[in-house]
């Protein structure tokens, strides 16, 4: 256990380089930036970084990006932003070639969000994800998260 990464309370620490889908990596091996955790950001924030990151094929960090979201709101949105986390993953599992995974990160997210569905908040399209999600060719493409 001594040569294993842990902080002071023996919790991992997940310090091994990851790649782009979030896959650890061998020690010393070049990886991809880490989304740092616990970031508080504005809706808006959040969707445009989630956003960037769908688009660059790092559905792994942009789950990060929602699950930061998800973590700090309180109240009714909370659903939304872990829905929308669910997704990310979601795809992250399909990009990874584990389709029973994304299957059921898909269903479940779009589950959470669809009853979000008739306010479009902060612009989502929640209801085009909610197709998105449900549709048999989502490893095509990254979801556009506005209409």
């Amino acid at each position: 256990m001594a040569d294993r990464d842990r902080d002071e309370q023996g919790r991992a620490r997940n310090a091994r380089p990851r790649d782009g889908l979030g896959r650890p990596l061998p020690y010393g091996a070049p990886g991809v930036s880490r989304q740092p955790e616990g970031v508080v950001r504005t809706p808006e924030e959040t969707l445009a970084e989630a956003q960037r990151l769908l688009d660059e094929g790092k559905p792994f960090h942009a789950h990060e990006v929602f699950e930061d979201a998800w973590k700090s709101t309180e109240g009714p949105e909370r659903t939304l932003w872990k829905g929308l986390a669910q997704l990310a993953v979601g795809l992250t599992h399909a990009a990874r070639g584990n389709e029973k995974g994304a299957q059921a990160l898909l269903a479940r997210g779009a589950d959470a969000i669809e009853p979000y569905a008739g306010a479009a908040p902060h612009g989502i399209d929640v209801a085009g994800l909610v197709r998105w999600a449900r549709a048999k060719n989502f490893v095509v493409s990254s979801p556009s998260l506005r209409k």
